[in-house]
């Protein structure tokens, strides 16, 4: 991982940016940010100006609040997307997320976040732009990362790229758990197991037997339980993740989760 990107907005984003800067550090990565929020244009009378005094302010600020959280690093960028509309926010953070290997967002809340954060950002990063994505919730404190990591898997392509995606950020893991979602076949499952240790990283595997609705509200209560620090998964998967619709599961974690997640589609 050479290469990380960070969406930016007006609010507090010291604890994905501090993510960042931890995974820069320890992989040699340069580090994108990029202030991107919904705004609207300073209207006088009948004649729109673009960019609003609000805006400047903001993107000031979020360049401040940047350089302060990668003060000392030796590759970094800070961007403005320097558009307002909602389209536009997200196709800039998709568009720059087609130019590292990792990007970190916050977790969807719908539009209860702020105003300036277009509803389903994460989700749609992640589903358009073809890169991992690592939701880092802004109100947890992540003191450390992928130390004791939970990773379901049901045997999808979804799991599998995942899986393949997670390990750079597994890399010093004390343990990880293998959660199994449902019937796997054995071979595949050892297989997994292997590639663990290819990687070193210590695993125990749980197995999961899939119910109904409260199924990706078990996975991250199980989560919680064992005291992991990250969990991967794969997004929009077909079989037992996908309750009540293809995509459910995916957006149903990016809108609770309370913990990071490396999410890949």
């Amino acid at each position: 991982m050479k290469s990380i990107l960070v969406h930016l907005d007006h609010e507090d984003c010291s604890v994905r940016l501090g993510v960042a800067r931890r995974l820069a550090e320890e992989h040699g990565a340069r580090i994108v940010g990029l202030f991107a929020e919904r705004a609207k244009a300073a209207v006088v009378g009948a004649v729109a100006t673009w960019p609003s005094e609000a805006y400047v302010t903001a993107a000031a600020e979020s360049r401040a609040a940047f350089e302060a959280g990668v003060a000392g690093l030796p590759k970094t960028e800070w961007r403005d997307a320097n558009r307002g509309g909602e389209a536009e926010v997200v196709k800039a953070v998709v568009n720059a997320a087609h130019g590292v290997d990792l990007v970190i967002l916050g977790k969807d809340s719908g539009g209860s976040v702020h105003s300036a954060v277009p509803a389903g950002l994460a989700e749609k990063v992640l589903v358009e732009s073809g890169r991992p994505c690592l939701i880092v919730p802004n109100e947890t404190p992540v003191p450390h990362l992928g130390q004791w990591p939970l990773v379901a898997w049901n045997g999808s392509r979804e799991s599998v790229r995942a899986l393949t995606c997670a390990f750079p950020l597994m890399r010093g893991a004390r343990e990880a758990v293998m959660l199994t979602v449902g019937e796997i076949d054995p071979q595949v499952e050892a297989d997994c197991v292997t590639r663990f240790a290819d990687y070193g990283v210590p695993v125990r595997t749980e197995h999961m037997t899939p119910g109904d609705i409260g199924l990706i509200d078990l996975l991250l209560a199980r989560a919680v339980d064992n005291g992991c620090d990250l969990m991967v998964m794969g997004a929009h998967e077909a079989g037992p993740l996908a309750w009540f619709g293809r995509g459910s599961a995916t957006q149903h974690v990016l809108a609770n989760t309370t913990l990071p997640v490396l999410m890949s589609r």
